[in-house]
C-alpha cells in the first residue's frame, strides 16, 4: 500500500508553480460575470450604468447640477458631468500614481468608503470605475479641477501613460469619461444600444430632481431621438404621471411624496397610484442605483401601506379588511420607491436586492404617517381605495379556495375533496355525464333512488341559493351552498375558469315546477352567468322540465308541466272522460322515485332545456343589462320592471 501511494504522489504535476496570483484588473477580466453578471446585453449596459451611477452621485451630494451622456458613431459611450473631478494629485500609499490612476486601475478604491466625500452613494465597494477600464479596450478620462484640464487614457485596465496636463480651462469643472467596450469580452457583435441608454438617463433623472441630463446619440435607431434634455423637478411623482398615461384611477390623486430620514441618515422618495385597470409594475431604488428584486426598502413600503389601510379600516368600522395581505395593496399598483442611506447593503456586486435590514423600519416610519394623513385627508379618498385593495383580497381568498379543489381523475379520485352533500357518479371520465343540482335533502333523497349511478351525480341546496349578482366577493367566499357548487364542479370562476377541469357534460339544475322553483333556478343561473360564464357560453347548462300535476283516468297516467299544460291535456288526451283523477306534486320530493326518473332524469324520457347565451355582442350585452336590472343591487330597477308588467297580470290569477 505504501508502494502505491508513493508512485501516485510522484506521478502527479500539480505543485507550487501552478498557483496563479491574479494582480490588477486580471480577476475582472478572467471573471466578468463575477462583477457585472455576465457579458450578455444587460451586462454591456451595467458599465454604462456604473460611469453615469458615479455622476449620479456627484449630483446627489450637492456638486453637480448636470450630466452629458453621448453615444458616438464607434460604438463608445462619454459621460460627463460638472461636479468636482476625480482627484489627480499623488496617492498618499502610492506617491508615484496619482489617485486617477489608482481608482482606475485597482479593486475596491475610491471615495466612498468612508462617508467623508459622500453621505450616500450607490457605489460602495470601489470596483464600478475600475471594472469599466478592465473591460473597455479603449477609456480616457479628462477632469477639469481647479481651473485646469487633466487626461490619462487607458486599455483593458492598464493606463497608457501618466496623467497629461492639458492646459487651464476657465468655464469648466467635473469629470468626463469615454469608453468603448471590449469586444474580445462581449463579443464582436456587442454593442450599445440607444434606446437602452435613453431609458437609463431618463430613469435618473427622475431620481432626483436637483440633477439635469442631456442626451446625444449618433446611433440611429429610427425610435430614439438624437438629442434629449431631462430634468424632473417633481421627481417620482413626475414619472409616475407619465407611466400611467391618463389611465383612471381609484383614488383622484396618487399618494406621493419625499421626507428626510431621522439624524441625517438619508431621504426617502416614493410615489404610488392604483388605476382601475392595466397591469401594474413596481420600482425600486437605493442612491440611485435600480433594485429590480425589491428587498428590505421594498418591505417598509409594504409594511407601511398595508398597516396604514388596516388601521383607516378600523377606524371606519370595516371588519373585512383584518385579512389584507401585502399583495392585496401592490396588486395592479404602480409603486415608486427611492431610498438614500449612507452604506446600504446590496445582495451582489450587480446590486439587484437591498439587504440593509434598517432600510425597512426606516421606510415604514417615513412613509406610514404621512399615508394615515392621506388616507383620512379625505374620507372619500381612502374609502375609494380600501374598498379597491379589499375587492382585490376578496378574489385572492376566492383563488385560494379554488385551488383547494382537485380534479378528479382515475389516478387521484381516492384523495379528491369533494362536497359532503354530493352523490356522485362512478364514472371519472366526464363524458356522459350529469350533475343534477336539486332543492333540498328532500328531493335530493328521491334524486339519488331515481338516478343512474354510473353517470348521474346530484347535490341538494338548502333553500335560496346566494343572489351573487347583488353580493360582494366576501360574501360569496363565505357562502357554503356556492362554495359547495365550486367545488363540486372544479373548474374554476370567472378569469379563471377552465373547462377542461369541468368534472361532468352537463349541469342540470333540477327544481319544483313551482313559483320558488322558478325563483331558485333563477337565482342558479345568475350564478353560472356571473362566475362560470363560459360553461353556458359552452351550452353546458340546462333545466329539468319535472311535471306539476299527474293526471290519470282509467289506467291512463300522463303529467302536465304547468296549468297550461294541464288543461291542454283535459282537451285532448282525457277529452271526453267524465272523471280524471289529477294530483299536485307539493315539490320532487314528494315524487316517488320510479315517477321522477320517468318524467325528469331518463335520458330517454324526459325534456331538457338548454340555456344558451346570444352569439352576436348586442344580445350578449342585452343579457348582462337584464340580469343586471332583474338580479342586481340597485332595486329600483325590479320595481320598474314588475311597474311596466303589472297590466299584463291576470286578475282572476291574483284573486286566486
Amino acid at each position: 500500500m505504501s508502494d502505491l501511494f508513493a508512485a501516485t504522489a510522484t506521478s502527479t504535476d500539480y505543485d507550487a508553480s501552478h498557483i496563479e496570483v491574479l494582480e490588477g484588473l486580471e480577476p475582472v477580466r478572467r471573471r466578468p460575470g463575477m462583477y457585472i453578471g455576465g457579458t450578455d446585453e444587460r451586462a454591456l449596459h451595467h458599465l454604462a450604468a456604473e460611469i453615469l451611477d458615479n455622476a449620479m452621485d456627484e449630483a446627489v451630494a450637492g456638486h453637480a447640477s448636470r450630466i452629458e451622456m453621448s453615444l458616438e458613431a464607434d460604438g463608445s459611450l462619454t459621460i460627463i458631468d460638472n461636479g468636482r473631478g476625480i482627484p489627480i494629485d499623488p496617492h498618499p500609499r502610492f506617491p508615484d500614481k496619482s489617485a486617477l490612476e489608482v481608482i482606475m486601475t485597482m479593486l475596491h478604491s475610491g471615495g466612498k468608503f468612508g462617508g467623508k466625500a459622500y453621505a450616500t452613494s450607490g457605489g460602495l465597494h470601489g470596483v464600478g470605475i475600475s471594472v469599466v477600464n478592465a473591460l473597455s479596450d479603449a477609456l480616457v478620462v479628462e477632469v477639469a479641477r481647479g481651473r485646469e484640464l487633466y487626461r490619462q487614457r487607458f486599455s483593458r485596465g492598464l493606463a497608457l501613460g501618466p496623467v497629461e496636463r492639458l492646459g487651464p480651462v476657465a468655464n469648466r469643472r467635473g469629470t468626463s469619461v469615454k469608453f468603448h467596450p471590449d469586444a474580445e469580452i462581449f463579443g464582436a457583435d456587442a454593442k450599445l444600444k440607444p434606446a437602452r441608454l435613453f431609458k437609463l438617463a431618463r430613469s435618473k433623472a427622475y431620481l432626483f430632481g436637483g440633477v439635469e441630463i442631456r442626451w446625444k446619440t449618433a446611433v440611429l435607431d429610427g425610435e430614439t431621438p438624437e438629442t434629449a434634455v431631462f430634468h424632473f423637478p417633481g421627481g417620482l411623482a413626475d414619472h409616475l404621471k407619465e407611466r400611467l398615461e391618463g389611465r383612471e384611477l381609484v383614488t383622484p390623486e396618487a399618494f406621493s411624496g419625499r421626507t428626510d430620514l431621522p439624524d441625517g441618515k438619508g431621504a426617502v422618495e416614493w410615489a404610488c397610484a392604483w388605476p382601475h385597470y392595466g397591469e401594474g409594475s413596481a420600482s425600486f431604488y437605493c442612491n440611485t442605483i435600480p433594485t429590480p428584486d425589491g428587498g428590505t426598502h421594498e418591505a417598509g413600503l409594504r409594511a407601511a401601506l398595508l398597516r396604514g389601510l388596516r388601521g383607516f379600516a378600523t377606524l371606519t368600522g370595516n371588519k373585512k379588511a383584518a385579512e389584507l395581505a401585502g399583495e392585496d395593496v401592490f396588486s395592479g399598483a404602480e409603486i415608486m420607491l427611492s431610498l438614500f442611506i449612507r452604506d446600504p447593503q446590496f445582495q451582489s456586486q450587480t446590486k439587484d436586492r437591498l439587504t440593509s435590514p434598517d432600510a425597512t423600519r426606516l421606510v415604514e416610519n417615513a412613509i406610514r404617517d404621512h399615508f394615515d394623513h392621506w388616507l383620512t385627508g379625505s374620507g372619500e379618498r381612502g374609502r375609494a381605495l380600501l374598498g379597491f385593495v379589499t375587492e382585490r383580497m376578496e378574489d385572492r381568498l376566492r383563488r385560494r379556495a379554488e385551488l383547494a379543489v382537485k380534479r378528479k381523475t382515475v389516478t387521484s379520485k381516492r384523495n379528491l375533496r369533494l362536497p359532503g352533500k354530493l352523490t356522485d357518479c362512478a364514472r371519472a371520465d366526464p363524458a356522459g355525464t350529469e350533475l343534477f343540482i336539486v332543492e333540498g335533502d328532500s328531493a335530493g333523497g328521491s334524486a339519488k333512488q331515481a338516478r343512474d349511478r354510473m353517470t348521474q351525480a346530484i347535490l341538494p341546496i338548502r333553500g335560496k341559493i346566494l343572489n351573487v349578482a347583488s353580493a360582494n366577493a366576501a360574501k360569496i367566499g363565505a357562502n357554503s351552498e356556492v362554495a359547495d357548487l365550486i367545488q363540486a364542479l372544479g373548474c374554476g370562476t370567472r378569469e379563471r375558469y377552465a373547462p377542461e377541469a369541468l368534472r361532468y357534460e352537463r349541469i342540470i339544475i333540477m327544481t319544483d315546477a313551482d313559483v320558488d322553483g322558478a325563483h331558485i333556478a333563477t337565482l342558479l343561473m345568475t350564478f353560472f352567468f356571473q362566475e362560470m360564464r363560459g360553461l353556458v357560453r359552452d351550452g353546458k347548462l340546462y333545466l329539468a322540465l319535472p311535471p306539476l300535476y299527474r293526471l290519470a283516468a282509467g289506467g291512463m297516467v300522463a303529467y302536465a308541466r304547468d296549468d297550461g299544460h294541464r288543461e291542454e291535456l283535459m282537451r285532448t288526451t282525457f277529452a271526453g272522460r267524465t272523471k280524471v283523477e289529477v294530483s299536485r306534486f307539493k315539490g320532487l320530493g314528494e315524487m316517488a322515485p320510479g315517477q321522477l326518473k320517468e318524467t325528469t332524469m331518463d335520458p330517454a324520457k324526459r325534456t331538457l332545456l338548454r340555456v344558451q347565451l346570444p352569439e352576436d355582442a348586442d344580445g350578449k350585452a342585452a343579457v348582462a343589462d337584464l340580469v343586471e336590472r332583474l338580479m342586481g343591487r340597485n332595486p329600483e330597477h325590479r320595481f320598474a320592471f314588475i311597474q311596466s308588467r303589472a297590466e299584463a297580470v291576470d286578475a282572476e290569477a291574483l284573486d286566486a
